[in-house]
């Protein structure tokens, strides 16, 4: 046997502290240019980033249902068709029910006439005034330019036009 050959075998010299540092920053080096970077991110920096995009999905969250409560929530003012009469060619007899927060505020509903093809023939504003009941029947009659198939409730607001107020 060679001399090389029984080293081959034989456990390495011990170094010492210097040169494994030196060894351990000349990998982290060949890492860096191999990978690019100087190493991964710190796991305190993850953590903090984490953290944030938490908080942000949660304010996002947060955003998207209080919009959504707001547009499509409870409102003040609802309306609901009870039924209609075709009077003539020209004229509808619709019935609506009104429920309100406040009774004592007045509210207008706008109500429409539809043809048998489904377009817009007609459209009046009504005024529903004050009471003391919460809820309240209104019947209006709706002038159309076509023959009338049918009657609805397009919407209802507590801000009334001036030229409506009976004040």
């Amino acid at each position: 046997m060679t001399d090389s050959s029984s080293r081959a075998g034989a456990a390495p010299e011990p170094a010492t502290q210097a040169e494994i540092a030196e060894a351990e920053r000349r990998r982290a080096s060949r890492r860096a240019e191999r990978y690019g970077g100087a190493g991964r991110t710190e796991p305190r920096r993850r953590r903090a980033i984490a953290a944030g995009l938490g908080v942000l999905v949660v304010a996002a969250g947060v955003g998207v249902g209080f919009l959504g409560y707001q547009k499509f929530g409870p409102t003040d003012v609802e309306a609901e068709q009870l039924g209609y009469v075709v009077v003539d060619d020209s004229t509808l007899d619709l019935r609506i029910k009104v429920t309100r927060d406040d009774p004592a505020q007045p509210v207008v509903c706008i109500v429409r006439v539809m043809s048998r093809d489904g377009e817009e023939t007609g459209r009046r504003e009504v005024l529903v005034t004050p009471s003391v009941h919460g809820t309240v029947e209104v019947a209006t009659v709706i002038r159309s330019s076509e023959r009338p198939a049918s009657g609805s409730v397009y919407a209802c607001s507590t801000t009334v036009p001036g030229y409506l107020r009976a004040d």
